[in-house]
């Protein structure tokens, strides 16, 4: 399986990454992509993800084995963003290639969940000139309990 898991500490262009991502899956029948991006609504000014270096990496390379096992990959790309961040810029980009689409798309559903609830990111936002730390919603945890 093809596997491209990234922490990044500078803004990148997810098309950029997707086109080599899926050159390098041959046999793929499907392939599904979700980006993430900072929301500007509610006067957002900057968003800021902070993170436990020690497991973030390893933690994400767990993720991708565990969504290749369950969902017969043939690639997954990971790549999620880490400090100050600002209204429009991809935060995330999960792209899953499988034989068929439904694995393609349960992958990604399944690495955003456990990116959005269960995950070694700490989130705060500036509006107004005031930082707030951002907890996952009732929803978030909700999602998650799905692949259990």
């Amino acid at each position: 399986m093809h596997r491209d898991i990234r922490l990044l500490t500078d803004p990148f262009v997810p098309g950029s990454l997707i086109g080599p991502f899926t050159d390098a899956c041959n046999g793929l029948g499907g392939v599904c992509t979700f980006v993430g991006e900072v929301r500007g609504d509610n006067n957002v000014e900057a968003l800021e993800l902070s993170h436990y270096e020690p497991l973030t990496l390893s933690g994400m390379e767990e993720l991708a084995d565990k969504a290749a096992a369950r969902f017969d990959l043939i690639g997954l790309l990971m790549v999620h963003r880490i400090g100050r961040m600002h209204p429009d810029e991809p935060i995330v980009c999960v792209s899953a290639a499988a034989a068929h689409r439904r694995s393609a798309i349960d992958a990604v559903d399944f690495c955003m969940d456990h990116l959005k609830s269960a995950a070694w990111f700490w989130k705060r936002e500036l509006r107004a000139g005031k930082w707030s730390w951002i907890e996952p919603r009732a929803g978030d945890y909700a999602d998650l309990s799905r692949w259990k």
